[in-house]
């Protein structure tokens, strides 16, 4: 083990798949100084201006570059600095790398990795704060990733790099300075399996990036109020966990999903549904969701507490689930 910050550990498993495999390359805006939030740090000193490559400011030019690349057989990392950014390239992302496979019938596929860093980080205002992630469960073709740890930051970017399928991988910009231990040697963490951050026997809360380290917060102080919750780190948004999810939930008979997200058409909503359609005869309680409300995040850091989810939120959504 050693410890490393979850940008450290992004950087790592970066540098250990150009080692391993000499198809995979960076492109982006700032990669040769490390990155907008330093998870490139000393790698274009280290394999070159040809494998991480600096690009003009072009959303769109960085995307359909890298399409056209993984169709050719290498395998792209794409660095979209912010995920309000990745808009400017929706379609090269959404209508053709998520289409390709299936229109020419399996004969391509696009191996990338779309790096979009989401969520509120120091007042940087409603075009730099968003989190995303329900626009692209909603498309056929791509894999959504959202690592909460250090450690899953290290083994899930490394399985994204190795899938054959256009991953959206989206990392929380509040975690880059989180620190933990990170596995040595060849940590890869397999897409689509969910983990459990903590058992318990009365509620399950479903998360994932920043929010599970909230959802943790909450259960320590429920669990002095005799309130045992259980927390799942999602991990991969699509595909989800089904199983582990579905098994905990029919155990503790309540479930709460928690995301930084708009709660509006927040994928809370699909895992709430799924629940009530699989689960409803054993549920003691209604599903509840707990997200952001439907404004834009505001430039004030007052304002943006005021619809950014935290623990105290969490402990007393579920207080209200036992009430």
């Amino acid at each position: 083990m050693s410890v490393m910050t979850y940008a450290q550990a992004s950087a790592a498993a970066v540098r250990a798949e150009m080692i391993r495999d000499k198809t995979v390359w960076a492109l982006g805006e700032d990669l040769g100084r490390g990155g907008v939030f330093g998870q490139y740090t000393g790698l274009q000193a280290e394999f070159g201006t040809k494998r991480i490559v600096d690009t003009p400011i072009s959303e769109a030019a960085i995307m359909g570059a890298a399409v056209g690349a993984a169709m050719m057989g290498t395998r792209p990392i794409v660095e979209m600095r912010f995920s309000d950014f990745a808009l400017c390239a929706i379609d090269e992302l959404v209508n053709q790398a998520a289409k390709a496979r299936y229109m020419f019938g399996g004969q391509t596929r696009v191996p990338l990795v779309v790096r979009e860093p989401v969520g509120m980080w120091r007042a940087s205002a409603a075009q730099h704060s968003q989190s995303l992630e329900a626009w692209y469960t909603h498309i056929p073709g791509l894999v959504v990733v959202m690592p909460a740890t250090a450690a899953d930051n290290r083994g899930l970017l490394a399985a994204a790099i190795r899938s054959d399928d256009p991953v959206v991988y989206m990392e929380h910009k509040d975690l880059w300075t989180e620190t933990g231990e990170v596995p040595d040697g060849d940590h890869v963490v397999a897409l689509g399996k969910a983990a459990t951050r903590r058992e318990g026997k009365d509620i399950t809360l479903i998360s994932w990036s920043r929010c599970v380290q909230e959802c943790c917060a909450a259960a320590t102080t429920l669990a002095t109020e005799g309130i045992d919750a259980e927390v799942i780190d999602l991990r991969t948004l699509w595909p989800w966990d089904r199983e582990h999810v579905l098994t905990s939930v029919a155990r503790t008979g309540r479930a709460l999903i928690v995301h930084e997200a708009v709660q509006v058409g927040g994928f809370g909503a699909e895992l709430s549904a799924v629940i009530n359609e699989e689960l409803f005869t054993v549920l003691k309680h209604p599903v509840r969701r707990l997200g952001a409300p439907r404004a834009p995040i505001a430039y004030s850091p007052p304002l943006e507490a005021a619809v950014k989810i935290a623990a105290p939120q969490v402990a007393a959504t579920v207080r209200r689930m036992f009430g």
